[in-house]
């Protein structure tokens, strides 16, 4: 396939930093050409490797204009740089060092009675090149093989996947329809994925058959159901069936009737079985499937079902803890997530180890992971306990941490249990031979849930925290948005700056440009963008240091009241500035990460600083704003505190204890990274971005 013609390289470049390219039959030199493209990418941040070059050198001139005017765009796309920045004082920060107060104060004035039509005018003053080293990224060359098992490895991948990961398969399905049946796994873990997956098998007209393996449960159906009607396939929100066509029907009841304990599972659902059955009309084909036309019925009528969590309410109500341990017994994954729970309510608690231990094998691999980290934090005197909610908004819950105490030998088994099970269970996969793994990767956490994350240029997991080199001076934080026609949209870029014991100690925003306390600037408040806008703040670490202040946490919120999926364009990101004055205020080859900011909100924090520890704490969160305020950050200020106090003191798997799991199992760790097999790293090798391969290969 040649280059441009699909998104295939478009993705191979965002996900892995290669590409695909078929050597051709040019007999011209193009050293210079290529020497050009090179030098042009650099301004980016990327350069090209010695095999990518090869590739080129058998290129046409034509075919070198094609493959650099596709890979500018990709990469412009990528990191922002294909937006014009124009912030509202040009020669930012130093500009608004400055300016005097009377000045700022006028030229905001102006702006707002004008409903943001009038900008102040200065001329933009030539800048000093950028004088900041910065780290090149080399863009290799891939392989069809490495392609497809990114696809192949998210389908199989046992955590719930993002937004732009199922857009990558959606694609690879309507671009890759004949390999589809080949590279299907024989069993799907996740059953978000199964829900996905045949809705595209339907979408696309392949063979029905391929679906009935994966479907085990009247809730797996379900999603099956909410998929084609363009719902919310984790079941967090409740969806508006679509009338379906007689064929979808016929085989929606087929896939039911197959099912076990129908009534029992339809009960979870209640409500959305009946919204579903007046779609499907099950009474239709009481003689073809009389099993689910009579679970239809009884939901309907609500006739008496007893469930398994009715029996086991009553049980535990009555404390027969005999017969809720044989119940929770045939249900190992209720089990382990109700532990905690009856660890603390039975009189005898080695007796539910002892029984865990007994069903701990047929626990998911997910599942023991996540009780291992539980247990392993279960007595710290931490003041609020921390919930990602399941749904596809980027939402935190903290509450009051009221446990009590639990034994630490109930803990430490516990933890035993689930580590030789998990290590039983790795055993079984291919050897992995030496093994070096990077200690930095306790830094990162395990990606058990990405379904919220938005699109960015690396994927990383909430609360996974990213050095700062120590060269580093300025944290310059930009946001870019751009405005449907005729409707003002108004988004704000602010910093709020905490000491340890998460005190106040300042704030950057359109009320406050300037600190009078510590060299932090914002770039002027823009309160429309029919043609675009863009914000910036800059930070200078040390002075916040020498302020008391440890944490910085930036945010973004809609003025204007519109939810970020509204806006046709909005993405935030951050720089790290070594001198600010040099180069342009937004450098491409400075830009660290980049968010496509698209959740139903109005407020979003996509990064906290810790600047004890010198790390960027990832945050990616989208918080209710207050009604009683203005969506600003002095009337979330409560909000803003308590995810900040959550995501920084939340203990979460990290891919260090994951992968010493898995050399314990298969592997043997090896020090030094020349002779490792295997490395497992922040930059060489497998390393915390390759997500694909962690939720497919190693959870």
């Amino acid at each position: 396939m040649k280059w441009g013609e699909c998104m295939e390289n478009e993705i191979y470049l965002r996900r892995k930093n290669k590409l695909i390219l078929e050597p051709s039959t040019n007999d011209s030199t193009n050293d210079p050409q290529i020497a050009t493209i090179i030098k042009n990418i650099e301004e980016f941040g990327y350069t090209l490797s010695e095999n990518v070059i090869n590739i080129l050198k058998t290129y046409s001139i034509e075919q070198l204009e094609t493959f650099y005017t596709t890979l500018i765009k990709d990469l412009g796309q990528m990191i922002g740089a294909d937006k014009y920045f124009s912030p509202m004082y040009p020669n930012f920060p130093k500009q608004v060092m400055d300016a005097s107060e009377s000045e700022l104060y006028l030229n905001a004035v102006v702006h707002y009675l004008t409903n943001g039509r009038l900008l102040p005018e200065y001329e933009k003053q030539v800048r000093v090149p950028l004088f900041d080293k910065t780290e090149i990224k080399i863009i290799d060359l891939g392989s069809k093989e490495e392609f497809l098992s990114i696809f192949v490895n998210l389908i199989a991948s046992k955590t719930s996947l993002s937004e732009t990961d199922k857009k990558d398969i959606e694609w690879f399905f309507k671009d890759n329809l004949l390999q589809i049946p080949s590279i299907l796994p024989n069993e799907i873990p996740l059953k978000e994925n199964i829900a996905l997956v045949s809705k595209l098998i339907l979408e696309y007209q392949l063979d029905t058959n391929l679906l009935f393996p994966y479907y085990k449960t009247p809730t797996d159906v379900l999603r099956l159901c909410v998929a084609i009607s363009d719902g919310d396939i984790s079941l967090a929100e409740n969806t508006r069936f679509k009338s379906f066509r007689r064929k979808e029907r016929r085989l929606i009841m087929g896939l039911l009737e197959n099912c076990g304990s129908l009534e029992e599972d339809m009960k979870k659902y209640k409500n959305r079985w009946i919204r579903l059955g007046e779609r499907l009309h099950p009474f239709e084909f009481k003689q073809l499937y009389p099993k689910t036309q009579a679970a239809f019925r009884k939901i309907r009528n609500n006739e008496q079902i007893e469930t398994f969590n009715s029996q086991l309410v009553k049980a535990m109500k009555k404390k027969d803890f005999h017969t809720a341990l044989k119940l929770l017994k045939d249900r190992p994954g209720e089990f382990a997530r109700k532990l905690d729970h009856l660890l603390r309510e039975h009189p005898h608690p080695f007796v539910v180890v002892e029984e865990f231990e007994k069903i701990a094998a047929s626990v998911s691999t997910t599942v023991l992971l996540q009780v291992i980290n539980h247990f392993k934090h279960r007595n710290s005197e931490k003041d609020i306990r921390v919930f990602f909610p399941k749904g596809n908004i980027s939402k935190l819950f903290a509450i009051n941490n009221e446990l009590p105490k639990l034994d630490e030998d109930i803990s430490k088994t516990i933890i035993r249990i689930c580590e030789t099970t998990l290590v039983n269970i790795y055993s079984k996969r291919d050897s992995l031979g030496k093994v070096y793994i990077d200690e930095a990767l306790k830094d990162y956490v395990v990606p058990f849930s990405q379904r919220s994350a938005n699109k960015s240029l690396r994927s990383i997991v909430r609360g996974s925290k990213i050095n700062i080199p120590n060269d580093a001076k300025t944290i310059r934080s930009f946001i870019y948005w751009k405005e449907p026609q005729n409707d003002r949209v108004d988004i704000d870029l602010s910093a709020v700056i905490y000491s340890e014991k998460w005190e106040y100690l300042e704030h950057i925003s359109y009320t406050n440009l300037r600190s009078g306390k510590l060299m932090a600037y914002h770039s002027g408040d823009i309160t429309a963008a029919p043609n675009g806008a863009s914000e910036f703040i800059d930070i200078d670490i040390h002075s916040v240091q020498r302020s008391g202040g440890r944490y910085v946490v930036f945010s973004i919120h809609s003025f204007s009241e519109q939810v970020f999926s509204e806006v046709p364009e909005c993405f935030i990101g951050w720089m790290l500035r070594q001198y600010p004055n040099s180069g342009e205020v937004f450098e491409p080859k400075t830009v660290e990460d980049k968010i496509d900011v698209t959740s139903s909100t109005k407020i979003g924090i996509p990064m906290i600083v810790d600047l004890y520890e010198n790390k960027i704490i990832w945050a990616d969160i989208a918080l209710k704003s207050n009604p009683r305020y203005y969506n600003n950050v002095e009337g979330n200020q409560m909000g803003m505190i308590l995810i900040g106090k959550a995501l920084t003191t939340m203990n979460k798997t990290n891919l260090y204890d994951l992968l010493q799991l898995h050399v314990q199992a298969r592997g043997e760790i090896c020090h030094n990274i020349s002779e490792a097999d295997i490395v497992f790293s922040v930059d060489d090798g497998i390393t915390p971005f390759d997500q694909d391969i962690i939720v497919s290969q190693y959870i």
